[in-house]
């Protein structure tokens, strides 16, 4: 069983700026509005979300690539919010510094879309 799993984040460009004021290491605190971090599970749908949404909401969305160890994430189910591709964890805000913790190496980005990309 391999120690990581690879996950994505479809993000905007002010979550997009504090990753990298972190060194690329850590996602920051949710915001009160914000009770869950949902990290996906596939990069078909991090493009969806980053494309569709963020650009919609801020004219930029990105695509994040980050690995957590598995033992971390044994702890969530794999939630199914739409069609089979998908899927995403549902990390309660108060965890988020734990699965911080939990990352293996740096976040990355892999994808931009709209006019701030």
């Amino acid at each position: 069983m391999d120690a990581v799993v690879t996950l994505y984040r479809p993000t905007g460009p002010k979550e997009l700026a504090l990753v990298a004021a972190s060194g690329w290491k850590r996602w920051p605190p949710r915001l009160p509005e914000q009770p869950i971090f949902y990290p996906v599970t596939n990069e078909a749908y991090a493009r969806q979300i980053a494309e569709r949404w963020n650009v919609k909401e801020s004219g930029a969305g990105f695509v994040t690539r980050f690995a957590v160890k598995r033992a971390f994430l044994e702890r969530y189910e794999r939630q199914l919010v739409g069609a089979r591709e998908h899927e995403e964890y549902w990390i309660p805000a108060e965890d988020l510094e734990a699965l911080n913790d939990a990352i293996v190496g740096e976040i990355e980005v892999v994808a931009a879309f709209g006019g701030g990309a």
